[in-house]
């Protein structure tokens, strides 16, 4: 199917700037431009929002009024881009459509701080919200959400974990670092191949990494010990079979799964509520999926 408008427009304006030389330059104005646009875009009203120290990881603990359970959110970014700041927004929209507490951790990023640092600091911080989370009023049940590259440290920390999530939540998560899937050649609209091949290389230490299941989770022989999972896709996307290759493994293991593609969408559409008709309606499907599983 074509792209829908909105996703055409996106596509226009897309420019791929992944650099050839040292990186440093490029990633530091990146991700200063990224916090800029954020903190221009509107955001709703949570009850209360705290800044947590969860033993030396940054993260933001959201809770609307009345809150019930917490989703532990893993933003995405290609391991290397964005922060709580950028996902401020949609933590917030996150926290009022679940009505769960929104714990959204802010890892370490490559090249800084390579493979496992990030996956290190999520298990810190819910190491933190295991001990502490009662004294900040926030319980059980637990979820876990993340879009992009969190959608991969989210299924990660599921794994690393077993039995700690009630569910979890994926959309668009990347996982193939080997990019071998038909979409990288077929579906790759706003989002270049090379550009995904770039965030692996920032994120891996080492070229060992990138078979390691904590780094590559579709390469996991856990993949049963999973709770019920949603895995969304959009249909204009180069990481869209990886996400549904996934859906159909867990589903040959007897995990409870959903998987969900949008048509005519691409990339990185949940994030822009205010450019994306869908955005808004995969945030509440995924409120749907923790309610339905909390």
């Amino acid at each position: 199917m074509a792209l829908y408008p909105q996703a055409r427009q996106s596509v226009a304006g897309y420019v791929n700037e992944v650099p050839d030389g040292d990186p440093t330059a490029y990633i530091a104005a990146s991700r200063e431009a990224a916090r800029t646009v954020a903190a221009q875009a509107p955001v709703e009203v949570v009850e209360r929002v705290t800044e947590i120290d969860a033993d030396g990881v940054r993260c933001r603990l959201y809770q609307p009024a009345g809150s019930t359970g917490v989703v532990v959110h893993l933003h995405g970014g290609g391991f290397v881009f964005h922060d709580i700041d950028v996902h401020d927004a949609v933590a917030r929209r996150l926290a009022n459509r679940t009505g769960a507490a929104v714990l959204s951790v802010d890892f370490r990023r490559p090249p800084e701080h390579r493979f496992p640092a990030a996956p290190d600091d999520v298990d810190t911080a819910l190491a933190w919200l295991e001990r502490e989370g009662q004294r900040h009023g926030v319980a059980g049940p637990w979820f876990a959400h993340g879009d992009s590259a969190g959608g991969n440290l989210a299924l990660v920390a599921a794994l690393r974990n077993p039995g700690r999530f009630d569910a979890v939540a994926l959309t668009y998560p990347f996982l193939d670092p080997g990019a071998g899937f038909d979409s990288y050649r077929t579906a790759a609209a706003g989002f270049d191949p090379e550009e995904a091949a770039w965030y692996w290389r920032q994120y891996a230490a080492e070229p060992a990494d990138l078979t390691n299941p904590d780094l590559a989770p579709l390469l996991s022989g856990s993949l049963a010990t999973l709770p019920p999972t949603l895995v969304v896709t959009a249909e204009h996307d180069p990481l869209r079979d990886e996400g549904e290759e996934l859906a159909r493994r867990l589903a040959e293991l007897g995990v409870v799964v959903t998987a969900t593609r949008y048509l005519g969408q691409v990339h990185g559409f949940w994030r822009h509520v205010d450019v994306f008709d869908a955005a808004e309606p995969l945030t509440r499907q995924i409120a749907a999926h923790f309610n339905q599983h909390g």
